[in-house]
């Protein structure tokens, strides 16, 4: 069992204050999780990678990857690459669960090594079903009290691609910055050379 300061639960009166990723009604009661009935799900749970989930969170990721429009990894990245990238490299990785079936996952790294190694960056994914529920929201919000955990000072997100509107919308409204913005720095399949922002937050112990 993780202990208390990996796992974290969203749902009603949660301590982190995190709500809930949808409304339960009495006729959901009982009813099994399926992809079609995510949103009803009161709790996520929060906790740290461990091997076993490694099925569930390449499942994830990979549809993520090869689709190739959020993440700057090969759209031919192979399974092993993408396991040494999301979880041996990162400090930690963390995945969100919904009554036992992985819906997200994300990772917390220094972004530099040295004098840099006080600012932390994340990479989030979402289960497709999973999307619009909360979900990355929660897994921010649980990133930023977990890098400070680990000393962390500030986060970065180093590559956001303009195109991806929903994720600038979210990290701006979670009280990250646009610093900088790298003219044509993502190559999008469909839309070709995007601008790409970099989006940064100091992190407030008292938040």
């Amino acid at each position: 069992m993780a202990r208390a300061s990996q796992l974290s639960r969203v749902g009603p009166r949660s301590a982190s204050g995190l709500r809930p990723i949808g409304p339960a009604t009495p006729e959901n009661a009982g009813r099994p999780r399926t992809p079609q009935n995510w949103q009803t799900a009161p709790v996520v749970t929060i906790r740290r990678f461990e091997d076993a989930d490694w099925p569930g969170v390449w499942g994830i990721l990979e549809p993520v990857f090869r689709a190739g429009d959020t993440y700057a990894h090969p759209v031919d990245i192979t399974e092993d690459d993408a396991r040494a990238a999301w979880i041996d490299k990162p400090a930690a990785t963390y995945v969100a669960e919904d009554h036992g079936r992985l819906v997200g996952t994300y990772y917390l790294v220094p972004n530099h090594p040295g004098a840099g190694s006080h600012v932390c960056n994340c990479g989030y994914a979402v289960a497709e079903a999973a999307r619009g529920r909360g979900v990355a929201t929660a897994m921010c919000r649980h990133s930023q009290a977990e890098a400070l955990r680990f000393g962390f000072r500030a986060m970065q997100y180093n590559l956001v691609a303009s195109s991806n509107a929903g994720a600038v919308r979210l990290w701006s409204k979670l009280g990250f910055e646009i610093v900088g913005t790298l003219p044509g720095a993502f190559r999008h399949p469909a839309r070709g050379y995007v601008d790409a922002f970099v989006m940064f937050k100091t992190l407030d112990p008292g938040a």
